[in-house]
């Protein structure tokens, strides 16, 4: 009889980089840790031997908990986590049973610094668009839900990042920028292992619409069309952000499970009032 308390690997995989995707909380030892630096998307990595200390951060959330195999090191962190009352499963398999089913992995190694509060900081020029909408889009669904955003006047970021110690991007001559043809977002997919067919998909769009190269995707004007009239819509850079997460979240899943679906007005139905093929008019 299957575990009430495991998630398969396919589940999961459905739901990473959704916004319903549950809180991955990685509990590997450092010595597998090492061996493998890299994370399921948006995982944050917490000492098992401590449970007790973190177990209230998560109050109110579903969670994931993974270890190397799925065994006592994530089952008993998700047992402690049910006793706080936290809705926890195991990934059954752990981490090896990802990696060979050729899961989606993050780079840690180029992950910037976080803050005593956990989370990474970002700064960016101000009034964003595509690129700067659309990097922070995917570093929230899978790299660090909990990031944090700073749009500051151009000439600003640097010493912004400088001083408040936060990772510049989409700005000239820094690490997470343009590179040739492609868009930041293709710097930080690439960057951070991100590649996989709906994601590659989508940074199309995104580097159509940003460059105004149209050619190179059907959707981009749509896409840039609506993020300029969000962009329009909304003063504050962070209140276009949030409501343009669902817009990154619906071409995510176009990419992902619809672009072999089409849509046309259903013409198999006769029209009210019309006669029947070779039905006499009196």
């Amino acid at each position: 009889m299957p575990s009430t308390t495991e998630i398969t690997v396919s589940q999961l995989s459905r739901l990473i980089g959704t916004p319903v995707a549950p809180v991955l909380i990685d509990v590997r030892t450092p010595e597998d840790l090492a061996a493998d630096p890299r994370i399921l998307p948006a995982a944050r990595c917490f000492d098992y031997q401590s449970v007790a200390q973190w177990a209230a951060t998560f109050t109110g959330r579903d969670a994931v908990i993974i270890c190397q195999r799925g065994q006592k090191l994530s089952q008993g962190v998700a047992a402690w986590l049910r006793h706080a009352g936290i809705r926890a499963e195991t990934l059954e398999g752990g981490f090896e049973a990802w990696r060979e089913a050729g899961g989606l992995l993050v780079m840690t190694t180029v992950l910037p610094r976080r803050h005593a509060a956990g989370h990474t900081v970002w700064v960016t020029r101000s009034r964003p668009k595509i690129d700067r909408i659309a990097c922070p889009w995917l570093i929230r669904r899978f790299v660090d839900p909990q990031a944090v955003f700073l749009f500051v006047n151009a000439a600003e970021v640097p010493a912004v990042a400088d001083r408040f110690y936060a990772t510049p991007f989409d700005i000239e001559d820094v690490f997470w920028s343009h590179r040739g043809d492609h868009c930041t977002f293709d710097t930080m997919l690439q960057e951070f292992g991100l590649a996989s067919k709906p994601l590659d998909h989508l940074a199309t769009i995104v580097r159509a619409a940003d460059t105004a190269k149209f050619e190179l995707s059907p959707q981009a004007p749509g896409l840039l069309a609506a993020s300029l009239g969000l962009s329009r819509m909304y003063r504050d850079d962070l209140e276009q952000l949030d409501a343009s997460m669902s817009l990154y979240d619906a071409f995510y899943r176009w990419c992902r499970d619809a672009v072999g679906e089409t849509h046309d007005w259903p013409t198999h139905q006769q029209p009210i009032g019309a006669q029947p093929a070779g039905a006499k008019i009196s």
